[in-house]
């Protein structure tokens, strides 16, 4: 049973889903902090200040705050401003991952073409010495 689980556990899928799942929880973060500290204050400030995730509409006329934490304490409120914030987070997110993986493709293409444009290896000493051989045995027939 320990050997079955053994096998299981060090298989090379599995190895890299783990990799993968930590990499995603890292670029989770750092996408999480490039996006509300360094995007959306420049959105908000474009926008005049506008501060979309306080936005809000209210559902009953017991609600008179301002803030939608307070609004949701006091009855059924729709938070579009949430909706959009998650909005614009998702388009940037997205943007992001697409520049990503241009910056790859064209790192890979470069690669590529470089090994394709570099001259084929030199014959090893045995292939010159067959490639003798073969001739002088050409010239006796």
């Amino acid at each position: 049973m320990f050997k079955e689980f053994k096998e299981f556990a060090l298989k090379g899928n599995l190895i890299d889903m783990a990799v993968a799942f930590v990499m995603g929880a890292a670029f989770t973060k750092l996408s999480t902090a490039f996006i509300e500290d360094l995007i959306m204050p420049v959105i908000g400030r474009i926008s005049g200040g506008m501060d979309y995730s306080n936005k809000f509409l209210a559902l009953s006329d017991k609600v008179s705050a301002t803030n939608l934490v307070k609004a949701k304490t006091e009855g059924a409120v729709i938070a579009y401003g949430n909706f959009i914030t998650i909005g614009i987070n998702f388009v940037i997110v997205a943007f992001v991952m697409f520049l990503v993986v241009k910056a790859i493709n064209r790192a890979k293409n470069l690669t590529e073409k470089e090994a394709a444009a570099a001259p084929p290896p030199e014959p090893s000493t045995e292939e010159k010495l067959l490639a003798e051989i073969r001739d002088l045995l050409k010239q006796r027939s």
